[in-house]
């Protein structure tokens, strides 16, 4: 019965260390994605002049995962309820942050981005997209050395953890 449960430990406690890796790992390449729609979304407005509800619509169809979730649902809550392009943007963040794996830096810049989505003109609203793209970008580079750093660490102490609990319990 011991040694069940010494089991049952030490697989929790790698488990836990290999989630915690994993967003690790998934934090940049949501950013990169995040930059990517967003490079998109600045092509459709400004160049194609898609409104923006269907340019979210076209951009979600592209992606996957959560970032792709997080336009589908923007993209919707403008047809659905007509609603201005900032709170749809708030509610949106809401609604998908707990699914995503990035931190709060990431969801400041998303906020303000909101905030002057659809309230300038072509010129300031590339502008506000450059800047967004800037604070992504340096975000991301912190994100991969974050991953390169503390990745492998994470798994490691899982294992480690599971095992000084099983010592300390025996």
């Amino acid at each position: 019965m011991k040694w069940l449960g010494a089991l049952i430990v030490i697989c929790c406690t790698t488990l836990y260390g290999f989630y915690h890796a994993k967003r690790l790992s998934e934090r940049p390449r949501q950013i990169r994605q995040l930059r990517t729609a967003l490079q998109a979304l600045e092509a459709e407005i400004l160049y194609g002049q898609t409104p923006l509800a269907k340019a979210c619509m076209n951009i979600a169809n592209q992606l996957k995962g959560p970032i792709s979730y997080f336009f589908e649902e923007f993209a919707e809550l403008l047809d659905r309820r007509q609603a201005t392009a900032r709170v749809a943007w708030e509610e949106t963040v809401e609604k998908v942050w707990p699914k995503m794996a990035l931190l709060e830096s990431e969801r400041e810049v998303l906020v303000q981005f909101g905030a002057t989505l659809g309230t300038m003109d072509r010129n300031q609203q590339q502008k506000q997209l450059k800047l967004a793209l800037t604070h992504l970008e340096r975000d991301e580079l912190e994100a991969k050395e974050l991953q390169v750093r503390y990745e492998k660490m994470v798994k490691t102490l899982g294992v480690l953890a599971g095992l000084l609990i099983i010592i300390l319990m025996m």
